[in-house]
């Protein structure tokens, strides 16, 4: 099991640890219900440093991104970043990523942990295009600084106006005493903030002076349990979860990531499911009584006739009711449908909302 930068640091404040993606991650300190409200009312810093960053490099980089990715990346300008996904050739998906421009003929792709070999080797069986690429993985960390506190608390470490840093743009910058740090604003909890990438061995001396500056603000290091919680509010797709290589971006209700004004793997066969319409869709539903759905719970009809599966479920902390996402068929869709979540022989009553779940 492999190990971050900051490793010894969550061991030592006595976080929960745990298996995650080959990494030995924080799952908890004080506890999911506390971490996540202090990640929606004022600051919490998570360590995702297990995320896989790839370097492409050339006059073909775009290119190859356009080829394997299902988004438009060249309406990318220097400085901003773009959600997309990796397709497969059966209509599923390898991963999805966020893609960042860096430079004219370079990017950086930020992949999900657990695929970080799978899209490594997706990527390059697609390079015939003569792209530099380089697996940054295991040279660098990364910090989520999250919350609506978190510009305010993190202003005095850095040059760069973060408060100008709209969401999906990034700065390089001075932060921490650290020059040419990545500052991002592509946060995954709905609550504000930004992301840093630096090199591990500057990792320590970064996470300490965050939690000097912030200090006055309550700061504290928020475990990968609540990452959950607070994402699923808001309705964001986690990989193995809610999207994976049998799931289609259109299904999965991705289609704002899926263009069709250029040729990308399976965009034959995407564009042909469009025309056709598909036949399950990805839902958010809320239960109608106390109860938590939780993954892979069958999803039933009044009639009792199985019609999808959960794919997220929670207890939601902000809204303390029972919430989860999952494929329904096509007719049981829509918002405000009645459905019902199978807990053990149970048909719970649920009924399908619209996104996001947490409203501030």
């Amino acid at each position: 099991m492999k190990n971050t930068a900051l490793t010894h640091i969550h061991e030592g404040l006595g976080a929960k640890m745990l298996p995650f993606a080959g990494y030995n991650m924080p799952i908890t300190y004080e506890g999911v219900n506390a971490e996540h409200e202090t990640v929606r009312n004022g600051v919490g810093v998570f360590d995702v440093s297990h995320m896989g960053e790839f370097l492409l490099t050339g006059p073909n980089a775009l290119a190859l991104i356009q080829k394997v990715t299902s988004n438009d990346a060249s309406t990318l300008t220097i400085g901003r970043a773009q959600y997309s996904c990796l397709p497969n050739n059966e209509g599923g998906i390898v991963d999805d990523l966020i893609i960042y421009k860096m430079k004219e003929e370079q990017y950086l792709l930020v992949v999900n942990a657990s695929n970080i070999d799978k899209d490594w080797n997706w990527i390059s069986s697609h390079n015939d295009l003569g792209v530099e690429m380089k697996n940054l993985s295991e040279d660098y960390s990364l910090l989520a600084i999250q919350g609506p506190k978190a510009v305010e608390a993190m202003q005095a470490l850095t040059s760069v106006d973060l408060s100008a840093i709209a969401y999906y743009h990034f700065e390089v910058g001075d932060f921490a005493g650290i020059e040419h740090v990545i500052i991002s604003a592509t946060g995954y909890t709905g609550s504000g903030g930004f992301e840093i990438y630096c090199k591990n061995n500057e990792a320590e001396q970064v996470w300490n002076k965050v939690f000097e500056a912030g200090a006055a603000y309550g700061i504290k290091p928020i475990g990968l349990a609540a990452r959950d919680t607070l994402r699923l509010e808001m309705g964001f797709c986690l990989y193995g979860n809610d999207i994976n290589d049998t799931t289609s971006p259109l299904e999965a209700g991705l289609g704002w990531i899926t263009k069709f004004t250029k040729d990308f793997t399976n965009s034959e066969a995407l564009k042909k499911q469009k025309e056709a319409g598909v036949t399950k869709k990805l839902v958010a539903f809320e239960m109608q009584e106390r109860a938590v759905p939780r993954h892979d719970y069958e999803i039933v009809d009044a009639d009792g006739n199985v019609i999808g599966i959960v794919t997220s479920g929670t207890m939601s902390p902000s809204m303390n009711k029972g919430i989860g996402l999952g494929y329904v068929t096509v007719a049981n869709s829509a918002v405000d449908s009645d459905i019902f979540i199978r807990i053990r022989k149970n048909d719970v009553a649920a009924k399908v909302v619209k996104l996001p779940f947490y409203k501030k």
